[in-house]
């Protein structure tokens, strides 16, 4: 498995400056090694500093499976890297420009890591979730099928079909228009209210487990619907979602803290169209005649 061509190129910069912004490993520290390419040892350090750059692209990935592909990555890291070595590559304006700027980003992800992703922690997720999310009311929830077709006349043949005992899931796959749920026999899973359309979503909620509805009308034709379960839909536990709450504070953090240095900063735009553009957008700005 191969990762995108322009996670290549100018990672070996990005691991030179991250060793010289965060001082290099310790003096005879031992760490554990992962693979080697001509002798050079790939660490644990670098797959931890993989993962923090192309860990997002590897979605929800096997953990197996994603070590894999780091270790992978970093071994053709590693072999582009000592081809430019031989191509005499590591020098030169353009190699400097490359270091300078991904020093600055090294830079940037420390101070990121020390000043915003450490300063969250889960006691504070927590205290979030009991304030904003434990409290929330259950929501009411059904568990439905339906059967679309073009004309109220369709619709009715069909709800005295299923009045007379006809199989509902079966009379969906030979007649109903909506190919997202045909093929399940019209199973559309749970919902709760706002999640369809306020006709179809107003038949559901009125009937009881295991009630058809007289057919109805929507945008999309006429429905006959059967409500297989209803339930109560509690809070989330927090473990469920102490990552959605954790990201959002960290992505809270980082807007105050670039907020506050940007207004301690003097920043100057030079190029005439952006500085038009940024101008245009300040509170007052007059629009051009």
């Amino acid at each position: 498995m191969r990762v995108t061509h322009r996670l290549s190129a100018a990672v070996a910069a990005l691991f030179a400056a991250l060793i010289i912004v965060l001082g290099g490993l310790a003096a005879g520290a031992q760490e554990r090694v992962i693979a080697k390419v001509n002798g050079k040892a790939i660490t644990d350090t670098d797959m931890k500093l993989a993962e923090a750059e192309i860990g997002t692209d590897l979605g929800s990935l096997p953990e197996a499976t994603k070590r894999r592909v780091l270790v992978e990555f970093l071994i053709e890291n590693q072999l582009f890297a000592d081809a430019a070595e031989g191509q005499k590559l590591g020098s030169g304006q353009n190699f400097d420009e490359r270091m300078q700027y991904w020093r600055r980003r090294a830079l940037r992800d420390a101070y990121f890591d020390r000043s915003v992703r450490d300063a969250v922690n889960d006691a504070d997720a927590k205290k979030i979730y009991d304030s904003q999310v434990s409290g929330q009311k259950p929501e009411e929830e059904v568990r439905a099928r339906h059967i679309l077709v073009e004309s109220k006349d369709k619709a009715r043949e069909i709800f005295e079909k299923i009045a007379h005992g006809s199989d509902f899931a079966q009379l969906a796959k030979q007649h109903s228009r909506d190919p997202g749920s045909k093929d399940q026999g019209g199973e559309l899973g749970f919902f709760k209210r706002g999640q369809m359309v306020p006709q179809f979503e107003d038949a559901a909620f009125r009937l009881k487990k295991g009630e058809v509805s007289e057919p109805f009308e929507t945008q999309f034709g006429w429905h006959v619907v059967r409500v297989d379960d209803r339930r109560q839909r509690a809070a989330p536990p927090f473990e469920a979602v102490k990552d959605r709450v954790v990201a959002s504070m960290i992505h809270q953090k980082a807007q105050q803290i670039a907020a506050d240095l940007r207004g301690k900063a003097q920043i100057e735009y030079i190029d005439p169209e952006i500085k038009r553009s940024i101008e245009s957008e300040r509170p007052g700005a007059r629009p051009k005649q």
